[in-house]
């Protein structure tokens, strides 16, 4: 197995790194077809609760105040 044979900086090791999340995309959001406010996909609204047409969970009135 290979082995390094100098010690990597720690900014070389932090820029290889930082890297990653810049190629990170953001969630993709659509409208709710409950309420139409913005969700992300394939996950439950935060403020009504739905999902798939159903009631999954029960919104908080903290998300919506």
């Amino acid at each position: 197995m290979a082995v390094p044979k100098r010690r990597h900086s720690k900014s070389r090791t932090r820029k290889r790194r930082s890297t990653y999340y810049n190629e990170l995309e953001p969630p993709q959001l659509m409208e709710c077809n409950n309420c139409g406010n913005p969700k992300v996909m394939h996950r439950a609204c935060k403020h009504c609760g739905h999902y798939r047409g159903r009631q999954v969970i029960e919104p908080s009135d903290e998300l919506i105040a």
